[in-house]
């Protein structure tokens, strides 16, 4: 069997093994999603009742939320595709991957509405920690800042 095609659901579609980055800040979130050799980024403003009132902390995790809910409903991430997401927040890793508590409750919700979608649609997910110049998104972030500001 051609290796090329163990990966694939016949007549359903495929199954895709994605990589995930994300990046919040005060007043905006992006992510991008790669699969195999395509990829698509997507920037958002916050809407008014985050935008300069959550921590880059709480803005990170809406990112990622928000941005494996748009994969979902544009079909980029379909059921029990396989998704490496890449965090450069180690507090953020260890929440997710070690399962370690937090009392904010805003994470707190986030984190259960993230891990609602990995169940609900059975993604196979991979947390991966990097470093924050590893980002895709953080070097886009700060060549826009570059840009805008001279």
């Amino acid at each position: 069997m051609d290796s090329k095609y163990i990966n694939k659901r016949p007549l359903f579609g495929w199954l895709l093994n994605h990589v995930f980055y994300s990046y919040g800040d005060s007043t905006k979130i992006s992510w991008i999603i790669q699969t195999e050799d395509s990829s698509v980024e997507q920037t958002r403003e916050h809407v008014e009742i985050y935008k300069n009132k959550i921590t880059d902390l709480q803005s990170k995790y809406v990112a990622l939320h928000i941005g494996l809910f748009w994969g979902i409903g544009v079909f980029r991430i379909k059921n029990e595709d396989s998704i490496k997401i890449r965090i450069d927040e180690k507090i953020m890793f260890d929440q997710l991957n070690e399962n370690e508590k937090t009392n904010d409750e805003f994470i707190q919700n986030r984190i259960k509405f993230i891990n609602q979608l990995i169940s609900q649609r059975k993604l196979k997910v991979q947390y991966e920690l990097i470093n924050q110049e590893s980002n895709l998104l953080k070097k886009i972030s700060a060549k826009e800042l570059k840009t805008k500001n001279g």
